[in-house]
């Protein structure tokens, strides 16, 4: 018998965290057996106990710290605020010290962004020109169609560049990224003639629903992510809590979009969903109990849509008495105490799909207005969060009784099978090498100067999570490790068809 082939590196005691599916087992062992880990080539090759160090060029000792998948961020914003390829590289450096291997982005033609309106057939290759050779880890666009003739472009989309999940904010049509707004055509960068608006929204779903058709191979991938709420609702809103002098920060923003506005566009989407046909449909960022409600509703009520729910990191740590105030300040926004154990205790029972950061880095001047730093209206949206996703996870869902295994099919696995990174998501042979080191039993304070971002703050400031990232490796290449990025970017485009 001939000797095996020599693997590029072995990592050696791992105590393996795979997500709670139907795979192969090593030798009957659980879900944190002290394994070894072969790669070859940017993929796992050989996974078994004690293997022989010999048959590896490299050995890395992960001195039985636990190792997860590499975490799928599945909802990112690279290059909202900042110029995008400036941007990829520092926000990747966060997604990397946070166990993240790979980035999927939310973009769209308007303002920020690159500031431009038109087709993607012209606006898409800058976007991924800007982005290769500045991304640490690998990384993926989701696409929002906010004209008439990015519809068409869908299928251009999906056959050239593999992008196979799209995106509608339903807002946009009457209310501003930021407050209260009546330049939503100038913002979108749309002609006058043209309308964001719910009859946009169900065409969209209707040229979804005809690229589905056309490729029944990727029938399971393609699919439309919708930020919920109503921007009628949020106006009025707006209006009468700008006025009531007894709300302020966070309180008042919650109060200006409030919960029902979020439950209201998701049964208006799901009936649109039901409506077109449109069959793979992920409600982006619960945020409230009522959204959740809702979106447990319309799974009922439309049996035959493929709903998936997802969370955000934010709105599972932070409530409207964080701390820090107006820099969780983000859309839809973080919600009171009640709300945030509502959406853990749906964690629990498997009512969540995926959790992620919903990144956005929002520089500090941008985020607190010099004149009145504690005036919610003038902040900007958004933060960043990747870097404590994992972490961030961990540490809350242990204190509740959440499993491994769990984590990793909430981080991992779910959101790799929805959007088509079938390459993703596992500690399984044939799988690309990504793993995350974690010491479950290491503490720390979040402190904004050791972060790779440049934010230069974090809503999360001054709180303690117990499980910290130790290294991270992207297709067998260890890029952070001990507080450090190793290397230089090596992150991939990732097609997915």
């Amino acid at each position: 018998m001939s000797e095996p082939p020599i693997l590029d590196k072995i990592i050696k005691n791992v105590r393996v965290v795979r997500p709670d599916h139907d795979s192969i087992t090593y030798g009957g062992q659980n879900a944190i057996a002290l394994l070894d880990l072969g790669i070859k080539d940017g993929k796992f090759a050989h996974i078994a106990p004690n293997i022989n160090v010999d048959r590896g060029k490299e050995v890395f000792d992960a001195k039985n710290l636990l190792g997860f998948p590499g975490v799928v961020d599945a909802h990112m914003h690279i290059g909202i605020y900042q110029p995008l390829d400036q941007d990829a590289v520092t926000e990747s450096k966060a997604a990397a010290m946070g166990g993240v291997t790979t980035s999927l982005n939310y973009i769209r033609t308007g303002k920020y962004y690159l500031n431009k309106g038109g087709s993607y057939q012209d606006f898409f290759p800058e976007v991924l020109a800007l982005s290769q050779g500045n991304f640490f880890v690998d990384y993926s666009y989701h696409i929002a169609p906010i004209s008439s003739q990015h519809i068409d472009e869908m299928p251009m989309l999906f056959d050239e560049y593999g992008v196979s999940s799209f995106k509608i904010f339903m807002f946009y049509g009457g209310y501003g990224l930021h407050g209260l707004s009546d330049q939503q055509n100038l913002f979108l960068m749309i002609n006058k003639t043209e309308r964001y608006d719910f009859a946009h929204f169900e065409f969209i779903m209707r040229g979804l629903a005809k690229l589905r058709e056309s490729h029944p191979e990727a029938q399971a991938t393609i699919s439309l992510s919708l930020h919920c709420e109503v921007a009628e609702i949020l106006n009025a809103y707006t209006k009468i809590v700008e006025n009531d002098s007894s709300l302020s920060g966070l309180h008042a923003y919650s109060a200006a979009r409030p919960p029902h506005s979020e439950g209201l566009a998701i049964c208006i989407a799901s009936y649109l969903a039901h409506e077109t046909n449109c069959a793979n449909i992920n409600l982006l960022h619960l945020s409230s109990r009522k959204a959740m409600e809702a979106a447990l509703t319309m799974e009922t009520a439309f049996p035959h849509i493929n709903f998936r729910r997802e969370l955000t990191v934010g709105h599972l740590l932070l409530d409207v008495d964080t701390p820090n105030g107006t820099w969780a300040k983000v859309n839809p926004p973080i919600r009171s105490r009640a709300d945030v154990e509502y959406l853990w205790q749906t964690v629990l029972n498997h009512q969540v799909d995926w959790i992620v950061s919903d990144h956005a880095c929002c520089a500090a001047e941008q985020k607190i207005s010099a004149k009145d730093p504690n005036n919610i209206w003038l902040a900007k949206s958004g933060f960043g969060g990747t870097e404590y996703l994992l972490s961030g996870v961990f540490s809350e869902g242990s204190k509740r009784g959440m499993s491994y295994n769990h984590m990793a099919k909430l981080l991992s696995w779910n959101p790799s099978r929805r959007f088509g990174l079938l390459q993703k998501g596992d500690i399984d042979v044939g799988f690309d090498a990504d793993l995350v080191l974690l010491d479950p039993n290491e503490s720390f304070i979040v402190n904004t100067a050791e972060s790779e971002s440049q934010q230069g703050y974090t809503p999360f400031a001054g709180m303690e999570l117990t499980g910290k990232v130790k290294s991270t490796f992207l297709r067998g290449n260890l890029i952070y490790h001990n507080g450090q990025i190793i290397g230089s970017a090596m992150g991939n485009y990732l097609k997915r068809r």
